[in-house]
C-alpha cells in the first residue's frame, strides 16, 4: 500500500470527519459554480488568464528584470534565492540585520514550501502565523491540509481544546465567534509588538514593480502597517505583465477559491512606509527546471486558489495530509514529482482522472493531462513499485489481445458469480479492501452490442 493510501485509510477511519470534510469542500465547489455562473464572460476570463500566464512563462526573464528595475526605483530591496536553503538564509540575514525580535507572518505557501518556520525555530527565532487557520495548526504543530483552508480537517471542538490549552479560553468552548474573538485579542498583541512582517505574494506586477497580497482577514495589512520592516516572499512565477491584467486575476481568484466575488482585502505594496524598509524576496526553488519541461510547464500557471482540491473526489475523501507534500491535491500531485520522483511517485496515482480539476482551474492548467503524463513517466523511469509495473505490463498484454481479453472477461464473470466471497476479496486484493464489486453481468458489453447493434 502506498504512503498516500495508508494516510488516506487513517483519515477515512473517522467516518464523520471524512464525511463532513467531503461535504464542506463540495459546498465550496458549489459556491464557486454559483458565482462563476453570474459572470457571463467567465470562460473568456479563464482564457485570458491562461494566455497571460503563457506569455509570462515564455518571457519570464524579461518580466522579472522589469519588475526589479521598477521596484528598485521606488526604494524596494529585491533579493533572489535559487533554492530553499538560500531563501531561508536571506530571510535570516534580514532578521539579523534589523535585529528583529517579534516577527509576524501572513499566509505564504512559499515559506511553507521552504520550511522557513522550522529553519528559524532551530535558530531560536519564533515566527507568529497570523492567518487564523495557520495559527491554529501552528499551535498544534501541524502542516496545513489545504492551501486556502489550512485547518479544514479540524472540528470546532478540537480548535476549542487547542485554544483552551494555548490561549486559556473556557474549557469545552466551541462557539466560532467566541473562539475567533479570543484569537483576535491574542493576535492583536502580536501585531502591535511586531518589528518585522513577512507576507506571501499573490501577484507581482512587472510594469509597476508592485506586489499584490489578497486576504480575507486583513492580517497581512496589519503586519505590514504595524512593523517597520516588511518582507514579501514570492516564487518567480507570480509575475504578471501589466496593471490592467490584475483585474482579470482578481475576478477569478476569490470566486475560484472560496466562492466570493472578491477577497475582502486586495492590498498593493509599491514602496516602504516612511521610516521603514521593504524587501521582496524572489525564489526559484525548482521552478526553472519545470519551466524547461514542456509537458509540465503549465503547472507554473497555478494561482494557488485551491479550486482543484475542492472539486477532487480523492482529495475530499482522503484529506490533505494524506498527500504528505506542502501543496496537496491535484496540483500538488503534479508539482511534487518534480522534486523527487521516487518519493512522490504515488501521488499522480491518487486521482480518478475525471478532469474536474482542469475544468475548474481559473488559469486552465491541464492538471489531469499532466497527472496522466506523470504516470507514464514514472512507470518508464521505474519509480513505481515492481508489482505495479508487472501488473501494468500484464494488463497491456491483455488489452492488446482481443481473444485473451474476451477469455479473461468470461473467466472473471464466472469467478465473481461462483467463487466464495472470501476467495475474491482475499488479503492480496488490496483494491477490494474498501470496495465491493457489483453483481457480474450475464454477458459482456461486446456480446450485448453484437446482439443489439442492428435493432
Amino acid at each position: 500500500m502506498s504512503e498516500h493510501a495508508k494516510k488516506a485509510k487513517l483519515f477515512l477511519a473517522d467516518e464523520s470527519r471524512s464525511r463532513w470534510h467531503d461535504e464542506t469542500l463540495w459546498m465550496v465547489r458549489q459556491k464557486r459554480d454559483h458565482v462563476a455562473g453570474m459572470v457571463p464572460e467567465w470562460e473568456d476570463l479563464r482564457q485570458q488568464a491562461s494566455d497571460i500566464k503563457t506569455d509570462v512563462l515564455e518571457h519570464l526573464p524579461k518580466y522579472l528584470q522589469q519588475f526589479e528595475e521598477k521596484a528598485t526605483h521606488h526604494g524596494v530591496i529585491v533579493l533572489h534565492a535559487k533554492d530553499a536553503n538560500e531563501f531561508n538564509q536571506l530571510i535570516l540575514s534580514i532578521i539579523e540585520k534589523h535585529e528583529a525580535k517579534n516577527i509576524v507572518k501572513s499566509k505564504s505557501m512559499l515559506t511553507e514550501e521552504c520550511g522557513l518556520n522550522r529553519f528559524l525555530h532551530t535558530r531560536g527565532i519564533e515566527v507568529t502565523d497570523t492567518d487564523l487557520g495557520e495559527r491554529i495548526i501552528q499551535f498544534r504543530g501541524e502542516a496545513p491540509s489545504h492551501i486556502v483552508l489550512p485547518a479544514i480537517h479540524l472540528k470546532k471542538e478540537e480548535i476549542g481544546e487547542t485554544f483552551h490549552e494555548k490561549l486559556g479560553t473556557e474549557a469545552g468552548a466551541s462557539d466560532p465567534t467566541y473562539l475567533t474573538r479570543a484569537a483576535r485579542l491574542h493576535l492583536r498583541q502580536k501585531f502591535l509588538s511586531a518589528d518585522l512582517a513577512i507576507t506571501g505574494v499573490n501577484f507581482a506586477i512587472a510594469e509597476t514593480g508592485t506586489v499584490v497580497v489578497c486576504t480575507n482577514e486583513g492580517n497581512a495589512d496589519m503586519g505590514v502597517h504595524c512593523a517597520p520592516i516588511q518582507v514579501h516572499c514570492m516564487g518567480i512565477e507570480k509575475i504578471i505583465p501589466r496593471q490592467t491584467d490584475l483585474g482579470i486575476f482578481t475576478r477569478l481568484l476569490a470566486r475560484s477559491a472560496t466562492g466570493q466575488h472578491v477577497t475582502t482585502y486586495t492590498s498593493h505594496y509599491g514602496k516602504a512606509k516612511p521610516g521603514g524598509t521593504m524587501y521582496v524576496v524572489i525564489a526559484d526553488n525548482g521552478r526553472t527546471p519545470q519551466l524547461a519541461e514542456p509537458k509540465y510547464r503549465q503547472a507554473l500557471k497555478c494561482l494557488r486558489c485551491g479550486a482543484c482540491m475542492n472539486t477532487c473526489p480523492v482529495f475530499r475523501r482522503s484529506g490533505g495530509h494524506s498527500y504528505g507534500y506542502t501543496i496537496p491535491g491535484p496540483i500538488g500531485s503534479i508539482l511534487a514529482p518534480r522534486r523527487d520522483e521516487k518519493k512522490w511517485s504515488d501521488l499522480p496515482i491518487a486521482s480518478s482522472l475525471c478532469g474536474s480539476c482542469s475544468n475548474v482551474c481559473p488559469a486552465k492548467v491541464n492538471i489531469h493531462e499532466q497527472l496522466y503524463a506523470w504516470r507514464q513517466d514514472l512507470m518508464q523511469h521505474k519509480k513505481t513499485s515492481w508489482l505495479k509495473r508487472v501488473t501494468m505490463k500484464i494488463t497491456g498484454i491483455v488489452l492488446a489481445n482481443n481473444g485473451l481479453y474476451n477469455l479473461l472477461g468470461f473467466a472473471a464473470r464466472k469467478a465473481l458469480k461462483y467463487l466464495p466471497h472470501s476467495w475474491v476479496y482475499m488479503p492480496l486484493n488490496a483494491w477490494g479492501r474498501g470496495r465491493e464489486l457489483p453483481l457480474p453481468p450475464k454477458q459482456s458489453f461486446k456480446q450485448w452490442y453484437k446482439q443489439n447493434r442492428k435493432k
